[in-house]
């Protein structure tokens, strides 16, 4: 039984795609994570909890057959911002989150990251650049 459970899996595994611009971030790239980590041992891995997977597959596999989509259906594809799918998965992409973070710094870390490895007579020239130009 151990080795279907797998082969649901894998299979599942298979046809879920990668999103590749949400590096680190993406749950297709996690569900094969941890489906390698719970049959470490292939088909032949013994499950402590047999009901408790198969409920965890079920429920992958209706988030990944949009069956919730299908059974509450939108009436229009919009959201509150009108922003469309594309645009949103640009905004949620791992890059532009990383300029989102960068534009938040404040103006100390700022500083420092771009002073930090800079020679001595480098530094103190770049810091009598900044602190005279008047504040942005």
């Amino acid at each position: 039984m151990a080795a279907s459970r797998y082969r649901r899996f894998l299979k599942l595994c298979e046809e879920w795609p990668v999103d590749e611009t949400k590096r680190g971030r993406d749950l297709g790239a996690y569900l094969r994570q941890r489906v390698a980590q719970a049959f470490r041992e292939g088909e032949n891995t013994q499950i402590a909890e047999p009901e408790a997977c198969d409920q965890m597959y079920e429920s992958l596999a209706r988030l990944h057959s949009n069956y919730y989509k299908h059974k509450y259906p939108r009436p229009r594809d919009t959201s509150f911002s009108g922003l469309s799918l594309e645009e949103y998965k640009l905004i949620l992409s791992t890059d532009t989150l990383e300029e989102f973070k960068d534009m938040n710094k404040g103006m100390w870390k700022k500083l420092q990251e771009k002073f930090a490895s800079k020679s001595p007579e480098e530094k103190h020239r770049a810091w009598a650049r900044a602190l005279s130009r008047p504040p942005t």
